[in-house]
């Protein structure tokens, strides 16, 4: 009976997994987003053994107890099935390298990696997030993959941020809920000062947010220039270049304090902040450039109500940057905080070949995706 039953069951696994392949299945968990530990042990000789694992979790506060898996396949298996103790290395988001190392094969993992004696002899990885010092207590049997029960006997937490994984690539993590201190006033008695102030903190706390999703909107967008611009006291300024793997050319430089009228990210800024802040810089410039021989004759304003319209700013270049060397077209997006004030500009420059000016372009439309999704974790509820 019990046979029939189990051939039942086998039977079932096998017509569940035909619905799909293993590598839907890889990247169906991929999203589920994780910390990255590196789990260390000694055999009976004291050779160290490490191997980098996510399938980490805790399991219980009383006592404290910790599971993690590991492959039947991997070469330290015998190791860690065999040892009394290990160490779960929560890695630090600068530990990449360190996660890279102990993910490969080979007996000089712990080269050139800072560790110290732990209990038992097992060492200890200097510098991460955290480490939990455990005693086996058991270990059960999940199909590819044996479940190790850890007692934590000793811990510590450092100040680094740590490390996570998740899509199939390294990620960095930061605050989701900004609280009511940063996103309220802070009171009539306070006035403007802390005004002024609540947007200053929303302003780095954009820049924090938007820096660390750089590198995948980047990705997202064809591996074309983001920039970052914030309003500084010359105006418009580029704080930060994620140049990409093709970047649109070699000039890129932050600290750069951009056009109001001629450049995306600064018509950004003209389009999207309180009138009161731009209004003079932009009458400035334009001065400027009618002194040069370059008036306006109405095609700012246009440029600024199509912006509006279009929740985004354009740049269509008809000539070579002056400062690529190469005709770009650019979009820029603005960034509000719960005020509804403007903090940050997202912005893109491509050589023009290479992105199209159309606003209903799927980089454009990406960009806009990731400013609304970065206005609403600072507590932005749109008009």
């Amino acid at each position: 009976m019990q046979a029939m039953d189990n051939k039942r069951q086998t039977s079932e696994l096998e017509r569940v997994m035909d619905a799909f392949d293993h590598r839907e299945f890889r990247r169906t968990l991929g999203a589920f987003t994780t910390g990255v530990t590196v789990i260390t042990t000694v055999d009976d000789a004291g050779k160290p053994y490490g191997v980098t694992a996510n399938s980490f979790s805790s399991v219980s506060l009383d006592p404290p107890l910790i599971l993690w898996s590991q492959a039947l396949t991997s070469s330290s298996y015998p190791a860690f099935r065999d040892c009394e103790r290990f160490v779960v290395n929560i890695l630090a988001d600068h530990q990449v390298h360190v996660s890279n190392q102990f993910a490969k094969s080979g007996d000089d993992k712990f080269l050139g990696i800072a560790v110290r004696t732990g209990l038992g002899g097992v060492p200890v990885i200097d510098d991460s997030a955290a480490h939990l010092e455990c005693r086996k207590v058991a270990a059960y049997p999940g199909g590819d993959h044996v479940v190790y029960i850890g007692q934590v006997e000793r811990i510590h937490r450092s100040a680094h941020r740590p490390l996570a994984f998740g899509e199939g690539r390294y990620m960095v993590t930061f605050a989701h809920d900004l609280g009511e201190a940063r996103g309220a006033a802070n009171g009539s008695a306070n006035g403007s000062a802390g005004s002024a102030t609540n947007s200053g903190i929303a302003a780095l706390e954009a820049v924090r947010m938007a820096g660390a999703a750089l590198a995948e909107t980047c990705e997202r967008i064809g591996q074309r220039t983001l920039g970052l611009a914030v309003w500084g006291n010359q105006g418009a300024t580029i704080v930060r270049w994620e140049p990409s793997s093709q970047p649109v050319s070699p000039y890129l430089q932050t600290g750069v304090v951009v056009s109001l009228t001629q450049s995306a990210t600064g018509l950004a800024f003209a389009a999207f902040m309180r009138p009161g802040v731009v209004e003079d810089a932009v009458r400035h410039e334009l001065g400027l450039r009618a002194a040069e021989g370059h008036p306006d004759e109405g095609q700012f304003a246009l440029r600024l109500a199509e912006a509006r319209e279009h929740g985004m700013a354009r740049a269509v270049g008809c000539a070579p940057s002056p400062r690529h060397k190469v005709t770009v077209n650019a979009f820029s997006v603005p960034v509000f905080d719960a005020q509804g004030d403007m903090v940050l500009a997202l912005s893109t420059t491509c050589e023009a070949e290479r992105l199209a000016p159309d606003w209903d372009g799927e980089v454009p439309q990406t960009l806009r995706a990731t400013a609304r999704r970065l206005s609403e974790r600072l507590g932005y509820r749109g008009k």
